[in-house]
């Protein structure tokens, strides 16, 4: 286990000055649903900010909320369920699960969250992915392309492996499975199968309800450009580090709006000096 060094975050990728559009970084989210349709929306608003491009396919609900917030939303395109294939290639990275329905809650017009997860890995098993909420709550490990980082929250890790969530194990599981984990906790947990690293800092405000999202969301947009264990660990620190900042302003009070909004402001911080 290594301490985190906060200087792996200057290898974090920067825009040069001369890029253009769709060059730094293209996400695909997938999430979202009738019960839970505020969960992929926290993911659009951070990723939105740091990448050149986000494709956003939800149930038409989520997906009518969004056109309607669309100064929120520069650089990206609405898409319904049935035509993902396209923009699945052209994504950098997907992030899939974060309100997606679990098993035993499933929506009428909403895909089954197993079924979709697994057709999509099966389909897509070269591509960057992000596994968040409702994916991780019903797939087992075993369909979990090696590309992936997963984010799960202590239950779900227990679920998904059958397992405490401990370093040890997350250590274990990440070298069984090939895979990078973010276990989220008071002190997040970040592994791959030669790297690990404990993050401290946040505070009670993070136990909201969303805060999850965002960081799904701001690490599957570092995804899109950096390598996944960097990606982890650089998403898991800005995260509590906005969290932090905010706790100076308004205490523990709190959203994860609020959070997502504070998140570029972190990121400017930390990448400029």
């Amino acid at each position: 286990m290594n301490e985190f060094n906060v200087n792996v975050l200057k290898k974090l990728y920067v825009p040069v000055h001369d890029s253009h559009k769709g060059e730094n970084g293209k996400l695909l989210i997938i999430g979202g649903s009738v019960l839970f349709h505020a969960a992929s929306l926290w993911s659009l608003k951070v990723a939105s900010r740091i990448v050149d491009m986000v494709f956003y396919s939800s149930v038409p609900q989520n997906n009518r909320l969004v056109e309607k917030e669309k100064e929120e939303f520069r650089n990206g395109i609405i898409i319904p369920r049935d035509k993902i294939k396209h923009y699945a290639e052209e994504a950098d990275c997907i992030l899939i699960g974060p309100g997606l329905p679990r098993e035993d809650g499933i929506e009428q017009g909403d895909d089954d969250t197993k079924q979709l997860t697994e057709r999509l890995f099966k389909t897509y098993p070269n591509k960057k992915w992000v596994v968040d909420g409702g994916s991780l709550q019903v797939i087992n490990p075993e369909v979990l392309p090696k590309t992936a980082i997963i984010t799960p929250h202590h239950r779900e890790f227990q679920a998904l492996f059958n397992l405490e969530p401990t370093f040890a194990e997350a250590k274990k599981m990440a070298q069984k499975f090939n895979l990078t984990i973010l276990l989220k906790g008071e002190k997040d947990i970040v592994c791959d199968a030669q790297n690990s690293v404990i993050i401290s800092g946040g505070n009670a405000g993070m136990t909201k309800g969303g805060t999850g999202d965002v960081l799904a969301g701001l690490v599957a947009a570092l995804y899109c450009k950096n390598e996944a264990f960097l990606s982890a660990v650089a998403g898991s620190f800005v995260n509590k580090k906005a969290g932090e900042s905010l706790a100076q302003k308004m205490g523990i009070y709190f959203n994860a709006s609020d959070l997502a909004n504070e998140i570029p402001v972190i990121m400017e911080a930390v990448l400029t000096t």
